[in-house]
């Protein structure tokens, strides 16, 4: 199976979950972002990771890396390998003298991680297709995973109920705000519509 390569893109606050943040991987080679839901102490350490800070005595995440140096053992990249009920699972891929080792790991880990050894993120394609949302050069059938608001629809005045849109309007939705960058309403709106597919 092929993997196709992300970067972090950006992180921004999670507008449904308070406490949480989405992380926004991007295609390299591609319009496709994948949000990525996250805790507060995971984003704080991928954002401390990005802008190459450091505090005093090493977070975990910088332990951990400090550990596997001083083990003589790489992290080559990392794999965000499957997504189940809404969850994505990710593996780390170790090198340790030539021996290559897979290490099970919550995707927020393995990015705060990816971030220190500044190794590849990859993904696999029916992850994007699943659930990835398209940016830019938009067709009808990706314009279904774009980006919607939270809360009411301002034009109709209808609840946040997405049952009750059909899905010419979830699609309008979707490209209006766009802009927003609001990720993670777009996969459950881009979730509601591939279920109406299936049904």
């Amino acid at each position: 199976m092929d993997k196709i390569e992300l970067k972090v893109m950006a992180i921004s606050r999670s507008v449904t979950q308070s406490l949480n943040y989405a992380v926004v991987l991007g295609e390299l080679d591609g319009p496709r972002r994948l949000p990525v839901i996250i805790g507060s102490t995971e984003a704080q350490a991928i954002a401390i990771a990005i802008e190459g800070m450091s505090g005093p005595r090493p977070m975990t995440h910088d332990l951990f890396k400090n550990t596997l140096e001083t083990l003589r053992t790489d992290l080559r990249e990392i794999i965000i390998s499957d997504i189940k009920e809404g969850i994505f699972y990710a593996r780390l891929v170790l090198d340790r003298d030539g021996e290559i080792i897979e290490v099970d790991s919550r995707t927020s880990d393995a990015l705060a991680l990816a971030t220190r050894f500044d190794c590849p993120i990859y993904t696999y394609e029916l992850i994007l297709q699943n659930a990835g949302i398209v940016l830019e050069g938009d067709t009808e059938e990706n314009m279904q995973m774009q980006d919607v608001a939270e809360g009411d629809d301002r034009r109709t005045g209808r609840s946040d109920n997405l049952s009750s849109y059909t899905v010419g309007e979830l699609n309008d939705m979707l490209e209006e705000v766009l802009g927003e960058e609001n990720y993670e309403r777009a996969a459950q709106i881009r979730d509601e519509i591939k279920q109406r597919k299936k049904s």
